[in-house]
C-alpha cells in the first residue's frame, strides 16, 4: 500500500481511498472473507504472504491498512509479514501491539481508522511511534519522494466529495513514472512497480460498503460489495 486518504467527521460515516503499489508480478485474491477465524473481516489477500494490505471489520466499522516505508526495506529472516498487521489492528485495535514481535521486520506505516479516531504507528526498522489524528480529511503515504502526492493532491481530496469525487481524482491522469502522481508504473531491471489496486471503503458500526479496482485510473466500472444493510442491492 502507498497512498492512503481517511475523512472522518462527525456523524457521517468513515471514508477510506486506497492505493496499492506493488510489483505487477505478485499475485493477489480480490477483497473477500479469506480467513475464516475471522468472518467479520472483508480484505484482500497476498497471496505470496498470505496477509493483506487493507482490511475493514463490518461489525465495528474500522479498516486498518500497512504502507511501506523506506527505513528498512527487507525484513530479517523469521520475522513477521507486514501483511499480518492490518488483521491484527482490526481484531484488536490499539492492542495489536501485543499480539505481534517488531523485531526484524520490515519498516511500515500502520494506519488504523475507525468512525471514532485515526491513529497511525510508524515503525523505523528500530522504534515506534504512534500518532492520532484530528477529524477531517488525512493523506499518508509510503514516505520518501512520495510525500510530494501529500504537496499536490491533499487540498484536491479535501475539496471532493467521496466516492465519486475522488475516484474522478484518481482516474485524473494515467500512470507515470513520477512519486508524486497518484497512479504510478516505474519500470527498472526488467521488473514493473506499479498501481495495481485501488479501493474505497465507506464504512460504520454493521455496515460496509466497498469498491474497487485493479484499473483505477480507467473510467471502467468499479466491483461493488456491500455488508449489512441495504446489502441485496449491490452489484
Amino acid at each position: 500500500m502507498c497512498t492512503v486518504v481517511v475523512r472522518r467527521s462527525a456523524g457521517q460515516p468513515l471514508r477510506v481511498l486506497a492505493l496499492r503499489d506493488e510489483l505487477t508480478t505478485r499475485a493477489f485474491d480480490d477483497p473477500g472473507r479469506w480467513w475464516p477465524d475471522s468472518p467479520d473481516v472483508v480484505a484482500g489477500r497476498d497471496r505470496l504472504a498470505g496477509g493483506t494490505w487493507c482490511a475493514s471489520r463490518v461489525g465495528t466499522g474500522a479498516t486498518a491498512l500497512v504502507l511501506n516505508r523506506p527505513h528498512r526495506r527487507e525484513a530479517e529472516p523469521g520475522a513477521a509479514s507486514r501483511g499480518v498487521l492490518p488483521l491484527l489492528a482490526v481484531a484488536r485495535g490499539s492492542d495489536w501491539r501485543s499480539r505481534v514481535d517488531l523485531a526484524g521486520m520490515a519498516a511500515f506505516l500502520l494506519v488504523l481508522a475507525t468512525p471514532d479516531r485515526l491513529v497511525t504507528w510508524d515503525f523505523d526498522g528500530e522504534r515506534l511511534r504512534e500518532t492520532t489524528h484530528p477529524e477531517g480529511t488525512v493523506m499518508v503515504t509510503s514516505g520518501g519522494p512520495e510525500d510530494r502526492k501529500t504537496e499536490r493532491h491533499l487540498a484536491g481530496f479535501r475539496a471532493a466529495d467521496p466516492p465519486d469525487g475522488w475516484r474522478h481524482l484518481v482516474q485524473d491522469a494515467p500512470p507515470r513514472d513520477d512519486p508524486g502522481a497518484l497512479v504510478v508504473r516505474h519500470e527498472k531491471d526488467g521488473r514493473v512497480f506499479a498501481t495495481v489496486f485501488g479501493q474505497l471503503i465507506e464504512a460504520e458500526p454493521g455496515r460496509l460498503r466497498l469498491s474497487w479496482s485493479r484499473e483505477p485510473w480507467t473510467a471502467r466500472p468499479w466491483h461493488t460489495l456491500v455488508v449489512g444493510p441495504e446489502a441485496r442491492g449491490a452489484g
